[in-house]
């Protein structure tokens, strides 16, 4: 019986870039490089924010969106409007500006 397999970083990669760069398989890739659940949490942060302000910034439309995003137009809908409530909850929770 052998032992755990030792973990790898990414160095940022994303699972596809690391499995095309590798020659090996998503699942492979997924199995041997975990991210913490804060980095996950982190990263999907900013995707959401990428996609909203992409959307709402720079004025795309959502097909344009989808499409940058390679997700479907509902998907990207839905993480625009999970982007603007956590930003208007943040808003929020912050203390009023004293001028």
């Amino acid at each position: 019986m052998t032992g755990k397999p030792k973990r790898l970083d990414r160095k940022g990669l994303s699972i596809a870039e690391l499995a095309q760069k590798s020659g090996l398989s998503r699942g492979t890739i997924i199995r041997y490089t975990p991210r913490t659940r804060k980095q996950w949490i982190e990263q999907k942060a900013q995707e959401l924010e990428a996609i909203r302000a992409y959307h709402d910034d720079e004025g795309y439309s959502w097909s344009q969106t989808a499409k940058h995003f390679g997700l479907s137009t509902s998907t990207v809908q839905q993480r625009a409007r999970r982007a603007r409530r956590e930003r208007d909850e943040e808003q929020d929770q912050s203390p009023p500006k004293v001028a």
